[in-house]
């Protein structure tokens, strides 16, 4: 009978928390720029612009109907041919394209929820374009954005697992090598799933406590 060992995860601690350290640092960086390319994504949506709403279409639906493992293998392997990527940089960098589609049309239904009566009255009263969107707008649909984008979040840190297909040694990569090694997969995986864990929820916790600031401010 399978006897558990969980000494073992103590001996291998340090090489876990370095791949937890991956984690957090692949994750931060890929929710940095995927948040930075759906707010360009939301404003080619909502664009008067024919030529940048295609753009906006085309890359919301392109990223959507394809798999992410089959992303990030073509960024690093695909696009390797012609550009040096590290596995880290590959990682990031399809990460935060396939989470941008995502946020591209959470913060584009967020402002588009908005009456379209207080935009026009922002207008009517010598306000700009720009001026009614920052001033108007946005802080209304920042409140109605944020709990499907901190969900969006914690789906981009559940998702990074998938980047240790190209040797990226975060945590799944870590356990891996870990399980190969010592056989002990119940232990190590069970280890690993309450990193993870830990991560997505105490993501969850903070856009909550920012949720309820937001509230006290109004």
């Amino acid at each position: 009978m399978y006897q558990l060992h969980f000494g073992v995860l103590a001996e291998y601690m340090p090489s876990i928390l370095d791949g937890l350290l991956v984690t957090i640092k692949i994750s931060a960086l890929s929710i940095v720029f995927g948040t930075a390319m759906g707010i360009i994504g939301a404003l080619c949506r909502i664009s008067s612009s024919w030529a940048l709403r295609t753009v906006g279409n085309i890359y919301v639906e392109w990223i959507r109907n394809t798999p992410l493992l089959i992303q990030i293998l073509f960024i690093y392997f695909g696009l390797g041919v012609f550009f040096s990527l590290s596995p880290v940089t590959a990682s990031v960098f399809a990460l935060a394209f396939f989470s941008g589609a995502y946020i591209t049309e959470i913060i584009r239904a967020g402002i588009q929820s908005i009456h379209r009566g207080q935009r026009e009255a922002a207008l009517s009263i010598g306000m700009t374009e720009w001026q009614a969107m920052r001033l108007i707008i946005l802080p209304q649909a920042i409140k109605r954005i944020l709990p499907p984008l901190a969900g969006q979040f914690i789906t981009l840190v559940k998702d990074s697992s998938l980047v240790s297909v190209i040797a990226v040694a975060d945590l799944t990569y870590v356990a891996k090598n870990i399980v190969t090694t010592t056989f002990r997969a119940f232990e190590v995986w069970l280890a690993i799933a309450a990193f993870y864990f830990i991560l997505s929820f105490g993501l969850s916790l903070a856009v909550r406590k920012l949720e309820k600031r937001l509230a006290e401010s109004d």
